[in-house]
């Protein structure tokens, strides 16, 4: 569901007009993420750590309302949720296809969604463009320090993108590194920390 937001009484909105002239107002972000907690309750339960992690991320971002604004055409907007739509292979396939479907239920039944869309799936793409969704990508064969993604610079363009590549063991724990790109119009460093935070506990509390 969207909600109308009004302008005037918007708190970001002088932030907003001052990254608005800029052709190029996106950022981009790289850090640490502990996931041992999470690699083990996925093998234990026998779920992909993939779209588990799709699933956190997604839960993540929907707690934190920066990510949820957006402009439809002259209008300012805030979703009640995104959705993610994430790029996925098939078991020897070289060429990804992306995923979309919303976030619902338990991780379990995510999961379960998930991998049954995927597989059935046998098209590139199977969704319209959506200004409520989130981006996912994962390079699984290489440690992830920082990534950029293709885009047409439209300064409009508020849809969160979120990657990250192979994790590894670092003493005791098992650490991902975890890159977003964000639109600075709608979203500032903070609310990536308030997301690291939100992650950090849905992984804490599986």
């Amino acid at each position: 569901m969207t909600h109308a937001v009004d302008w005037a009484a918007w708190p970001r909105r002088e932030i907003f007009e001052f990254f608005s002239p800029m052709s190029q107002p996106f950022f981009s972000v790289t850090f640490k993420q502990d996931v041992t907690r999470l690699v083990r309750f996925a093998r234990e339960n026998r779920l992909s750590f993939y779209y588990s992690l799709v699933y956190l991320c997604t839960q993540a971002v929907n707690r934190v309302e920066a990510f949820r604004y957006a402009l439809q055409g002259e209008d300012l907007v805030l979703f009640d949720r995104r959705s993610p739509s994430f790029t996925d292979l098939k078991p020897g396939a070289e060429q990804f296809h992306i995923v979309t479907l919303p976030c619902q239920g338990s991780i379990r039944d995510f999961c379960a969604a998930a991998r049954a869309k995927s597989a059935a799936q046998n098209t590139f793409l199977d969704q319209e463009d959506s200004a409520d969704l989130i981006y996912f990508s994962c390079l699984p064969w290489v440690e992830l320090t920082a990534l950029t993604n293709e885009r047409d610079f439209d300064p409009d363009d508020a849809v969160p993108r979120i990657a990250w590549g192979k994790y590894a063991r670092e003493g005791e724990r098992t650490i991902l590194h975890i890159s977003l790109e964000l639109n600075h119009r709608f979203v500032d460093g903070l609310h990536v920390g308030r997301f690291h935070e939100e992650l950090s506990a849905l992984i804490g509390a599986l």
